[in-house]
């Protein structure tokens, strides 16, 4: 099947124009206690990118392809959240076994609930994923980690680990974004901060930029021999704007700006802000028949 490609020269051009070089940092803590004390987050994230893609081939079925599975495999997967890839990946490893890791409780039981009775052998670790010492030398086929590395402490610790405990021939796959990637969403939402005369400080771009798809392959390349970047394209299109603003506000924060507390801005600071947006996203409707959200992501494979 052919990758569609959704870059265009405007798209390139507003890059350019619009994402900060810095990005917003998060502490494994504030993941662990704020984002993902329940499964609210992930659940509305992966609702719209399945409900509204563009692109007949999912992003699941991607990381799938990469691992190149052959159903007897073991699987680590830190930062396995709620279950939701392990769900579809699960029949590729009929008679292999999966191991899924996660630092936060609420999202590791919903996993755990999730492939409850499938006859492929489930194991559940709570940890960070820079803290492998539970797990034996060599002992995992495939270990990947989806869009979750940025919130990792201890990056040299972790890929230090994975090399230990993945056997030789193994692939560690490594999903997650590049630094534009959903750019429209950031546009109306920087052009409603700026409209509120809003901080310099919350215009930063995502936390993914701490090893996006653009700068991954060097940091990578200190811990693995072979780094091969796979690059993968959807859009997301909305011709209501109620499922992107939950997309907007509940899956991503408003951008991340209101991810932790902050005594500046109160309730009615990001209902103004999601007033403006919305309407920002109802003029494109009006005016292009769909409100689009390009993404642009992929996964490094490792060996």
């Amino acid at each position: 099947m052919t990758q569609p490609d959704f870059r265009t020269p405007e798209l390139d051009a507003l890059a350019e124009r619009i994402i900060p070089a810095t990005h917003f940092e998060f502490p494994t803590e504030t993941a662990r206690d704020r984002f993902f004390h329940n499964t609210r987050m992930l659940d509305v994230k992966q609702h719209v990118h399945n409900a509204y893609r563009t692109n007949p081939r999912s992003m699941v079925d991607h990381m799938i392809t990469n691992l190149q599975l052959s159903g007897t495999q073991d699987l680590l997967d830190l930062g396995c959240g709620n279950g939701f890839i392990l769900e579809h990946l699960r029949p590729h490893l009929a008679d292999g076994t999966i191991t899924g890791l996660d630092n936060a409780p609420a999202v590791l039981d919903a996993a755990r609930r999730r492939l409850h009775g499938t006859a492929t052998p489930c194991s559940w670790i709570e940890s960070s994923a820079d803290d492998l010492t539970m797990l034996a030398d060599d002992s995992f086929d495939r270990v990947m980690a989806n869009y979750m590395i940025h919130y990792v402490p201890d990056l040299d610790r972790c890929f230090t680990a994975i090399r230990r405990v993945m056997r030789p021939g193994g692939i560690f796959q490594l999903t997650t974004d590049r630094a534009d990637s959903m750019l429209e969403m950031y546009d109306v939402h920087f052009e409603a901060l700026r409209a509120l005369d809003a901080p310099d400080d919350l215009f930063k771009a995502t936390p993914k930029g701490r090893l996006s798809l653009d700068t991954g392959a060097a940091q990578l390349a200190e811990y693995f021999e072979h780094v091969e970047k796979v690059t993968w394209q959807d859009q997301l299109r909305f011709t209501d704007p109620a499922p992107f603003m939950r997309f907007y506000e509940v899956g991503h924060n408003h951008c991340c700006a209101s991810s932790v507390p902050d005594s500046r801005f109160d309730d009615g600071f990001y209902a103004r802000l999601r007033g403006l947006v919305e309407a920002e996203v109802v003029r494109r409707i009006q005016a292009d028949g769909y409100f689009a959200v390009t993404k642009f992501t992929g996964s490094f494979l490792c060996r």
